[in-house]
């Protein structure tokens, strides 16, 4: 988030600090990365060592005489399953890394087919050490090392029994540079530190997708010990996923698009932290109000909510038309997955259809939109904005013609607030960080003039604008103190039209602290919203103060104050609430969530409830059937994941610094207190009975618990160690003996817990197991969610729903996505759905599968989706499902709502926006038809979205983003538009 709350750091400081500050934290991230593959490349190399040493002994034992050939084959056979080194290479590396991993994949499988000919005893041993799969270092090897000829005879071997092309492949990889497969220890040693620095997927290396498939996301091996597998390499690391029994015929398997959509239902939260003057009541009786990239207008009588999705990242500022229907809304500027930027831009639509009526500023604004305001004297024909740029530029528009009239550097200070002057309609303010400015706009001239404090203490930050019915500004600053500034005198220039000069005539001790917000009334009355003293002050017409009330400490300091319905006023909080009040009655709270990132979510097994907790240390028990808050608590430490019990009576909370509580889920009293390890805790899961507890951390090690009680006593059964890497995801299976987990460095592994929570070196016998529950983001059943080009990171969560049909993922791209479950070939197509502005950071059904709960991470908001089926209503009754209410629209309404932002002519998109019919049944066609046309575009897109622009699957930015958001508006913002239940 590009904005700064420390109102006393300067505009360019600002940016230049938060420009700064993003560079470290991305280097930051990548020296973690590193270090994490560093650690598990060392703690493999001394594992495997340790295997080759047992090796070097029993085979001199067991043959002493013919001990060289055997041990040299031994030793290569526990190395080269495992996947290489060498195949740890950088995103950029050539070809040539391309023919290291086919040399050692070659070698690895003529080593699998010499394992028939082996006696039984020297077998078994081979196996054992070749079932521990993911050695990301194969080369430290002290035996002689074979000759490339060698190599060479035991690739052919293996070629005549796979397809000619692959052959080919092969053939002219190991063509461009032969070289051994094995080195000698020290050139393994030096690889390992060179391979630590790989930041992506292997894939990343194969420009050719059809050429390379194979060596990239689904290399096929077939190992006669333990059956098929698939291999996929994760920023180099191999990654085996043996084929279950019940698969035939791996070719035949055929991923889809699921039947079923989501849509969006409710959101949770609202952004006040760090925005100003962004809660308004419209006539319609709704509260518009945005968190994320959604602009949210709630009913609160009716308790249903609308939501309007054209904006692609975070919304930053809001401005009501002089009509009261018409909204612009703008946004900071943001990156698609693929790194290619999204601009800033005002988006103005109407709040009753929904409908975006223009798009502005794509291309002008830099950063993002800081401020804005409409027209009032001449009926909201034009809009000023300021956006985040170093100068803070004002840009005046007439935005129906989408025309940019007049442009001008304001200052390199901040700027908190712009307005247009409600009856000269020449005249704009602006201020902020130690100023004032009138503007006087003629033709496309801004000229200006500086508010002269004089005799009065010039305040650190002019903080909010107001006007009174005689045409004199207010103005409130963080000193506390209100001024009036009058117009004095009036020059007439040539050509630049009426001057005025504002002086202070005026000043009134207001608030202690900052004076935050003012609202004119309609009675002509003002609101003052306090920031330090918290208070809301009613003045009069002459300016006394009439009335006062103190908003409680527990929702924050003030953000923005609304006049509401009759005596009502609405307040938006620094704690992230919307509060209605009135000075009689005190506040309820109308819209809260979490003040910090957020990422522990949990669905309650059989009720309509889930739990979120977050850095903010609040945990909270949501309703998903009445879209309230049934209760929170705060804890101790910063929560990072939870799980119910199945009884549904506790929930576990795992905090960042290895504590776990446990909450009884109704009264939410404390049941117990654990401490496992001194890191963060990533994931908390019972068994499908309740009897037992995991508890992975990023200490590398699972904890297991018996659960006792209904889950209100605990003991410490045993750890699983084996890890080489922190613990991210993990499953239970049905019977309680298994568990599979994934960690931070692209392992799978599988657990005994009755055998002592053993590590299951042959993976293989796990393949068949029918997992709990399914949130592992690595497995057979869901690598095809990958996306081509992947660096690990990507895909945050995952879980499939109760009913096996779908998967839903949660990625770093601001998108969560359901997919067909299974998942079981690469670039799987997917429904994708934006929503968030930050990486979505977890997702869970709800127990009845009806609903999909979706969490934010710096965006802080939860998101409630629908699951929808594909039906089809009868053809004369079309109507749009808008949360609990159902209203018909007309058959000539636009069937997408709002344009893609981008300045290049969409012909996707105006196809779709012209989709207009005579009658509902045409209706209903064509939007089965754009739908149906969106889908295969994702699909599409899916498919080619990391290939080159020489690439024939490449599309253009403007394409990709009119795909999104086609998807977007017409299967979220309407989806009933195309007829569902």
């Amino acid at each position: 988030f590009s904005h700064c709350t420390d109102d006393s750091i300067s505009a360019a400081s600002t940016s230049d600090v938060q420009d700064r500050l993003s560079a470290l934290e991305l280097r930051v991230q990548q020296q973690e990365d590193e270090i994490t593959v560093l650690k598990a490349a060392l703690a493999d190399v001394l594992r495997r060592l340790a295997i080759s040493e047992d090796h070097v002994a029993s085979v001199r034992k067991s043959a002493p005489s013919k001990g060289q050939p055997s041990l040299r084959e031994a030793i290569s056979m526990s190395c080269i399953t495992n996947g290489s080194t060498g195949s740890r290479k950088t995103s950029h590396s050539s070809s040539v890394s391309v023919a290291r991993k086919e040399t050692l994949s070659s070698a690895a499988k003529s080593g699998t087919e010499k394992k028939k000919e082996k006696p039984p005893g020297q077998k078994e041993k081979k196996e054992e050490s070749h079932s521990n799969d993911q050695s990301p270092q194969t080369q430290a090897s002290p035996s002689p090392q074979p000759s490339s000829q060698t190599l060479q005879t035991h690739r052919q071997t293996q070629e005549s029994k796979s397809s000619a092309p692959a052959k080919s492949i092969k053939k002219s990889l190991t063509a461009e540079k032969p070289h051994s497969a094995w080195e000698s220890s020290d050139d393994s040693r030096n690889k390992l530190l060179r391979v630590a620095s790989t930041s992506k997927l292997i894939s990343k290396v194969a420009k050719n997708a059809d050429k390379y498939v194979s060596t990239k996301m689904s290399t096929r091996e077939k190992n006669s010990q333990e059956g098929e597998y698939i291999k996929m390499f994760m920023r180099g690391r191999p990654i085996t996923m043996f084929i279950p029994s019940d698969v035939e015929n791996y070719d035949d398997i055929r991923t889809e698009l699921p039947s079923e959509k989501l849509k969006l239902e409710w959101v949770y939260g609202y952004r006040g932290r760090d925005c100003r003057a962004n809660v308004y009541l419209l006539p319609t009786g709704e509260i518009v109000y945005f968190i994320a990239s959604v602009v949210v207008l709630f009913n609160y009588e009716e308790r249903t909510q609308r939501h309007y999705l054209g904006h692609t990242d975070c919304v930053k500022c809001l401005a009501v038309h002089p009509d009261k229907i018409r909204i612009a809304t703008g946004q900071l500027a943001g990156v698609d997955k693929d790194g290619r930027p999204l601009q800033p831009h005002v988006r103005v639509w109407d709040s009753v259809s929904l409908v975006t009526l223009q798009v502005i500023g794509l291309g002008t604004f830099e950063r993002g939109v800081g401020c804005l305001d409409f027209s009032k004297a001449d009926s909201g024909t034009h809009l000023c904005v300021i956006d985040d740029s170093n100068e803070h530029m004002l840009t005046v528009w007439d935005w129906q013609r989408k025309s940019k009239i007049a442009e001008i550097k304001t200052t390199n200070e901040v700027v908190l607030a712009v307005e247009f002057h409600p009856t000269d309609a020449n005249t704009i303010i602006t201020c902020g960080k130690s100023h004032i400015f009138f503007w006087t706009w003629s033709g496309n001239s801004l000229s200006r003039k500086q508010g002269i404090f004089g005799k009065y203490e010039k305040p650190k930050f002019v903080q909010c604008l107001a006007f009174l019915g005689n045409g004199d500004v207010l103005t409130g600053d963080s000193g506390g103190i209100i001024l009036i500034w009058g117009k004095t005198t009036v020059e007439s220039t040539a050509g630049k039209g009426p001057k005025g000069v504002y002086q202070i005539s005026r000043q009134i001790k207001a608030h202690d602290g900052s004076v935050f917000t003012l609202c004119q009334m309609r009675n002509g009355m003002l609101l003052t919203g306090g920031g330090k003293d918290r208070k809301i002050i009613l003045w009069d017409h002459d300016l006394n103060p009439e009335r006062e009330i103190e908003v409680p400490d527990q929702y924050g300091t003030i953000r923005a104050v609304a006049e509401g319905k009759a005596d009502q006023f609405l307040v938006g909080t620094s704690r992230n609430f919307v509060l209605r009040g009135t000075f009689n009655d005190g506040f309820l709270v109308e819209v809260q969530g979490h003040t910090d990132e957020l990422w522990g979510l949990a669905s309650h097994p059989f009720k309509d409830l889930f739990l979120t907790c977050a850095q903010d240390r609040q945990v909270c028990m949501w309703n998903s059937v009445d879209h309230t808050l049934e209760w929170t608590r705060l804890l101790d430490e910063p929560g990072h994941c939870a799980d119910f019990h199945p009884s549904g009576a506790v929930v576990a909370i795992g905090t960042h610094s290895g504590r776990w509580f446990v909450l009884d889920a109704e009264t939410r009293d404390l049941v117990s207190i654990h401490t496992d390890g001194n890191e963060q805790l990533s994931v908390m899961r019972y068994s499908v009975d309740g009897t037992l507890l995991a508890v992975g951390s990023h200490d590398n090690f699972i904890y297991l618990y018996v659960v006792t009680e209904n889950g209100r006593k605990y003991s410490r059964y045993g750890k699983c160690t084996g890890h080489s890497s922190y613990i991210t995801h993990l499953d239970w299976s049905p019977d309680n003996k298994y568990i599979m987990s994934n960690s931070g460095d692209y392992e799978i592994l599988y657990w005994d817990i009755p055998s002592g929570c053993k590590l299951i070196r042959n993976r293989s016998d796990c393949k068949d197991i029918d997992w709990t529950t399914y949130t592992c983001v690595l497995g057979f059943q869901v690598f095809g969610v990958w996306p081509e080009g992947s660096d690990g990171t990507d895909i945050n969560a995952l879980v499939r729903s109760h009913n096996r049909k779908v998967i839903a993922v949660a990625d770093d791209f601001c998108k969560v996505h359901l997919f067909q479950y299974p998942c079981s070939k690469p670039k799987a197509p997917s429904h994708k759905y934006s929503a968030h502005s930050s990486h979505v950071t977890n997702v869970s059904f709800t127990h009845s599968d009806g609903h999909l709960i979706s969490t934010g991470g710096k965006d802080m908001s939860i998101i409630q989706w629908k699951l929808v089926e594909k039906v089809t209503l009868p053809q004369n009754d079309i109507v749009v499902d808008i949360g609990a209410t159902k209203v018909p629209i007309p058959a000539s309404e636009n069937a997408v709502q709002s344009p893609a932002p981008l300045p290049q002519p969409f012909n996707e998109m105006n196809q779709n926006e012209s989709v207009t019919g005579s009658s509902p049944a045409s209706l209903e066609s064509n939007l089965e038809q754009s739908v149906e046309a969106s889908e295969e575009q994702s699909e599409e897109q899916s498919e080619g979205s990391s290939l080159d622009p020489a690439e024939p699957g490449y599309e253009e930015p403007s394409n990709e983003t009119s795909e999104e958001h086609s998807e977007s508006t017409v299967t979220e913002e309407q989806q009933d538009n195309s007829p569902v239940s």
